[in-house]
């Protein structure tokens, strides 16, 4: 069976979609599974194993012409099933002309009158995590398929051999004259404008208030639109230890770079959900907007592994810089730093 699975929005969204593709191939081993998804996050889905093929998405703002491209491109594939976790009344329309017998999403919007196969979600009351959502169509298609008998996907959903994670351990403390020994916490203050965020003087607060001792090193990553403002943080930190770490060889290298931490520390944004996804252990800020939540956006990891942050109940639920520093760090030592 061929199958294609639409998760074609952001770079946290598609990889809260990793649960999907690992739990269709633990139990239709034989399957293949295609993914349609915007270049961005194209290097992440090339790089997952239990993802054969990756189809992109020239986007809603694309020209005519490249979506008669990309309904060529459907028809071609013929494709047996396909999965949208993620509905838009323009896949929903290609993917009825492009003749896929089995179409299954959301029943949300307008678009489900041109599925044929239907799960009522209403995901906009944030009753659960984002990727129980998307799980929750796979475990319906299973069901129309003859497969009740199903075991969820465990963490890490993500991993890179140990030999070339060792490889870059040594190249990274190499570059930047790291004691072998060096534990590293990670601070990711950009969020490419896709979350509230803590201003810089609040994760330098931050920074100083954690018990990093002689133990550990930070590190500001930052992409490459993101350098001024990492920049910005690292000259508030002056004193603590710390690196600047500029992402420039791809989404892949950099979720290979995350493995590293020892803790990451971030808004809800792109690289947390890489970092959860590797099973490492995050410290997250949160809206408690219903749509924003910590549960709507948690992360993979597990439980054990995350903390979450959000404005007190008698503040703006979007004011993330009335949280208390102080009492974040506290959980954090507490939780993660004990030592």
């Amino acid at each position: 069976m061929k199958i294609l699975i639409v998760r074609n929005d952001k770079l946290g969204d598609f990889i809260l979609s990793y649960p999907v593709y690992t739990l269709l191939k633990s139990i239709m081993t034989e399957c293949e599974i295609h993914v349609l998804v915007p270049d961005y996050t194209a290097s992440m889905a090339n790089s997952y194993p239990w993802i054969d093929k990756v189809i992109i998405d020239p986007g809603s703002d694309a020209a005519f012409s490249q979506q008669i491209h990309l309904l060529k491109t459907l028809r071609k594939q013929k494709y047996d099933s396909i999965i949208t976790l993620f509905s838009t009344t323009r896949i929903a329309i290609l993917s009825l002309l492009a003749g896929i017998k089995y179409r299954l999403a959301p029943a949300t919007k307008i678009a489900q009158i041109l599925y044929n196969h239907r799960l009522t979600q209403r995901r906009s009351r944030s009753l659960k995590p984002e990727f129980e959502y998307n799980l929750d169509l796979a475990k319906q298609f299973l069901s129309d398929h003859g497969f009740t008998s199903i075991k969820l996907p465990q963490p890490p959903l993500l991993q890179y051999p140990e030999n070339e994670i060792a490889k870059i351990h040594e190249q990274f403390y190499e570059e930047y004259k790291l004691n072998a020994d060096t534990k590293l916490i990670f601070i990711h203050p950009g969020t490419g404008g896709s979350a509230t965020n803590l201003n810089l003087q609040q994760y330098a607060d931050l920074a100083k208030n954690i018990n990093y001792n002689n133990t550990y090193t930070f590190v500001i990553t930052a992409g490459p639109s993101e350098i001024e403002y990492a920049n910005n943080l690292s000259q508030l930190l002056e004193g603590v230890p710390h690196i600047v770490y500029l992402s420039t060889e791809g989404l892949v290298h950099f979720a290979k770079i995350i493995q590293l931490c020892d803790l990451f520390i971030s808004a809800s944004t792109g690289p947390l959900h890489i970092a959860g996804a590797l099973n490492r252990p995050t410290a997250a800020f949160y809206q408690r907007r219903r749509s924003a939540t910590p549960l709507r956006w948690q992360t993979l990891n597990s439980e054990e592994r995350r903390l979450a942050f959000t404005p007190p109940e008698n503040e703006h639920e979007s004011d993330l810089q009335k949280i208390d520093i102080i009492k974040v760090a506290n959980k954090i030592n507490t939780k993660f730093l004990k030592n």
